[in-house]
């Protein structure tokens, strides 16, 4: 596939190498247009040699094969990223004072825009307007993350990670049967592709908090990035996908029909409500297993004579054991039910062990252990997996980014769904 990768001004302009490592290493022939700016983040000899291909920026160059029409027509997929609130008020406007411009006007195929800026400008009322514009036209804008900006920023603005651009792009490049593709085109229902196609399936994501006070809770270390992955990775394989989303630092997939959740009886209710009639279920939220008895109502205070307050816990309802028990009761659920076990292992047990013994407690079709702890699992942007199966086959293990696991979990869901 001809994929135009587009890269303005910003900062974040480093991690779109990574991005275009991606894209060729999944064999596709991709040009990069930065813009003069962006030359000042990361140089044209980068480009150049992670695309092997010529890198031009400005409207007169090539002009014999008058490449700044042809670009945007050969393109079977744009990807501006990072972009930057300048260049997505350009856009909407129809500007085009360089390359770039040019190939936005040009292009016929599906536009993905990744944003990447300071808080204050990404929540501006101009730059506002000027996303929802861009989406009105069909092009799909991607929400940018929270946490760490440049300097001591921090909040949304964030650029993704590169993986989940490269899976919301995979999701871009699948067009309907048929019809001929615009801007931002996307399949419509029942036209996606992939071994996923015509399935639902639910994910879940990030941590459960169970309320304390106005001002405490319990809760746990998840960051959602696995569950978003996973539910990129389904919607990449053909899927329509429901994501339940608790607490968490990443944003929720775009595409999907999203649920936020707070509770674990929320998790719960949510749960029973859009799995009915789901093909699949993914558990991937960690779920706080204990809540507190007595909620306070309001904050509980230091006692002045040094004493600490006895907080009494409860078990909170066990989602996952609980969808299996309730379509064995003729409940309808899903299918295909994959359960996730984070396990930190103890002197007696190792962490595939717990493993083992969840899965029989749990009675679902697919367990997928890791373990985790202050600096694995939980937060981080790589993970190692092995996956447990109900029916005996062997077991099967996944490790590097969170995507390539997301990849290899949903690749063992397609055939679970086949058998």
């Amino acid at each position: 596939m001809r994929i135009v990768l587009g890269v303005t001004g910003g900062i974040a302009a480093y991690k779109s190498a990574l991005l275009l490592r991606l894209m060729t290493e999944a064999g596709h022939t991709v040009d990069v247009v930065p813009t003069p700016a962006a030359l000042g983040f990361v140089g044209k000899a980068t480009w150049e040699a992670l695309s092997g291909r010529p890198v031009r920026t400005d409207t007169f160059e090539a002009v014999e094969t008058v490449n700044h029409v042809r670009l945007g027509r050969e393109a079977e997929l744009v990807v501006v990223a990072p972009a930057t609130a300048d260049a997505m008020a350009r856009a909407a406007a129809g500007l085009a004072p360089d390359l770039l411009g040019n190939v936005l006007l040009t292009a016929t195929c599906p536009v993905l825009v990744v944003p990447a800026m300071h808080t204050e400008m990404w929540q501006n009322p101009a730059t506002v307007a000027n996303v929802a514009t861009l989406r009105s036209r069909g092009i799909t804008v991607l929400d940018p993350d929270s946490g760490r900006l440049t300097g001591l920023d921090s909040g949304p603005g964030r650029f993704p990670e590169p993986e989940r651009i490269w899976a919301e792009a995979q999701r871009l490049m699948r067009p309907a049967p048929g019809a001929a593709p615009g801007p931002g085109s996307q399949p419509g229902p029942g036209t996606a592709t992939g071994p996923l196609a015509g399935r639902t399936v639910v994910v879940t994501a990030g941590g459960t908090r169970e309320a304390l006070d106005p001002v405490r809770y319990l809760g746990n270390r998840s960051s959602g990035k696995q569950g978003v992955a996973l539910a990129q990775a389904a919607a990449a394989a053909g899927a329509t996908v429901r994501f339940i989303g608790g607490a968490m630092s990443v944003e929720p997939p775009s595409g999907a029909a999203v649920t936020r959740v707070e509770s674990t009886q929320e998790l719960h209710d949510a749960v029973m409500a859009q799995c009915a009639d789901a093909d699949a279920l993914i558990m991937a939220a960690a779920v706080a297993d204990f809540r507190p008895t007595e909620y306070v109502e309001s904050k509980i205070k230091k006692a002045e004579d040094g004493s600490s307050p006895v907080i009494h816990l409860e078990r909170t309802p066990d989602i996952l054991a609980g969808t299996v028990r309730a379509r064995a009761e003729g409940v309808p659920m899903p299918g295909v039910i994959v359960g996730f076990g984070a396990e930190t292992g103890d002197a007696d047990t190792s962490v595939l062990e717990h493993g083992a013994a969840k899965l029989a407690r749990k009675g679902c079709e697919m367990l997928v252990v890791n373990q985790v702890g202050r600096d694995l699992g939980f937060g981080q942007d790589i993970n190692e997996v092995t996956m447990l199966f109900a029916d005996g086959r062997d077991p099967v293990q996944a490790a590097g980014s969170k995507a390539d696991v997301a990849a290899a979990v949903v690749d063992q869901l397609v055939g679970l769904l086949a058998d």
